[in-house]
């Protein structure tokens, strides 16, 4: 299999969720523009309460006009870890706060034209600190939490309730780690 190095690249558009860059690469005597998304890493949580609920949250998201059931994530921010950005997500979309979280595994999401990784964590030990709160999220995001059984989860992905392909793939995760 060839491999291809980066001759030289130009940024062609910058948003804070993503940029376009065009890269030049070659292969031997072979020549080839691609377009690749630079995005920041993300995190994926898997929110676990002490009674086998999985904390899921409902958002409207835009690419699809709909509202998607998932799980809490986002982005990494530049001054912060992976560990941390799971801890800052889960709060901010859920009013939980983890105390324990461990990593399930790292991800591309799609790497034919995605620079970045994604990060999931199993997040246990949860202590809800805002109560009186009913919906999350920060800026646009209108976040409604929906704690469901764990077991529950497999006839949500079946029946098309969820249609979140990491979503789909951090289940998967815990099930490899021996939680279904």
């Amino acid at each position: 299999m060839s491999s291809w190095r980066k001759l030289g690249s130009e940024e062609v558009f910058w948003h804070p969720l993503f940029g376009l860059e065009r890269q030049v690469l070659a292969s031997g005597e072979e020549r080839q523009e691609v377009i690749v998304v630079k995005a920041p890493d993300w995190v994926n949580v898997i929110p676990m309460l002490d009674d086998g609920r999985v904390v899921l949250i409902r958002q409207w998201r835009y690419g699809i006009a709909a509202p998607c059931l998932e799980i809490p994530g986002g982005l990494i921010d530049p001054e912060e870890n992976a560990d941390e950005a799971a801890v800052r997500e889960l709060l901010e979309e859920t009013g939980y706060l983890a105390r324990k979280i461990k990593p399930l595994g790292t991800t591309h999401p799609n790497p034919a034209f995605l620079s970045n990784r994604l990060n999931t964590y199993l997040a246990t030990d949860l202590e809800m600190v805002e109560p009186d709160r009913e919906v999350f999220g920060i800026d646009d995001e209108r976040i409604v939490v929906e704690p469901t059984p764990l077991d529950k989860i497999p006839g949500l992905i079946q029946d098309g309730a969820i249609t979140h392909a990491l979503v789909i793939a951090a289940f998967h995760l815990l099930a490899v780690e021996g939680h279904s």
